[in-house]
């Protein structure tokens, strides 16, 4: 799988304003080993300039589409998501997301401004799930919010407190299937905390809506790129 276009293009265009660069793929687009990627012509010391940097972007991007798409396969037939998390490179996360997108995954929160999302110590700040729920709905009623449950008496008071998403985390297969039976169609939710490509499909089955994968963005090998210079005569 392919991300990065835009920046890798921005590089060579940052070395040679007159490249001409011609993708042979698209962004997203499966591909076999040895596929040709692009062609780019222009100035042989620019091109050689770009080179590492452009490819850099590219790598890092693809890899990050490439494992996503391993996890959208692993859930596919099922109704279950696969979201990333902020656990991005710093200065990359607007592009790892976008690669994210590319690989069939969903977005999640970008920072802390566009949704609430109460974990443990918020909660024991607030005095529990369901006080901190219901603070933050006093005071962000605008903004999605999901509550993260440890057991399921932390999920019957963030249910009660209103909270439309549930993260359940860290709980084991039996947990969920249990946890997604009790909540029923009264909020969405979440499963998180050690999910790996051999775990990822019996999660699903359990019926949660979402599963967050931290290693879409922390652990993603680079895909392998490398540029060929010809000399055009």
């Amino acid at each position: 799988m392919l991300s990065g276009f835009a920046v890798a293009e921005a590089t060579f265009r940052a070395c040679d304003a007159d490249v001409a660069l011609d993708w042979h793929v698209a962004e997203g687009e499966r591909l076999a080993p040895g596929t040709l990627v692009l062609t780019a012509t222009g100035d042989a010391a620019a091109l050689l300039a770009a080179e590492r940097t452009a490819l850099n972007f590219l790598q890092r991007l693809s890899g990050v589409a490439t494992l996503t798409r391993a996890y959208a396969d692993a859930v596919a037939g099922t109704s279950t998501r696969i979201l990333d998390t902020r656990k991005t490179t710093p200065g990359l996360r607007l592009l790892e997301k976008a690669a994210v997108a590319h690989g069939g995954g969903t977005n999640h929160r970008v920072g802390l401004y566009d949704e609430v999302l109460i974990k443990e110590n918020h909660a024991a700040m607030a005095g529990g799930v369901g006080a901190a729920v219901r603070a933050a709905r006093e005071r962000f009623p605008d903004l999605p919010l999901v509550c993260e449950v440890r057991d399921l008496a932390e999920l019957d008071e963030a249910l009660a407190a209103g909270a439309p998403r549930l993260l359940l985390d860290n709980f084991d297969e039996a947990g969920l299937r249990e946890a997604v039976a009790r909540v029923g169609d009264r909020a969405d939710t979440e499963s998180s905390g050690g999910v790996t490509l051999d775990s990822v499909r019996a999660r699903a089955a359990t019926g949660v809506d979402f599963i967050s994968v931290g290693a879409l963005t922390h652990s993603a090998p680079a895909l392998d790129l490398s540029l060929i210079l010809e000399p055009l005569t």
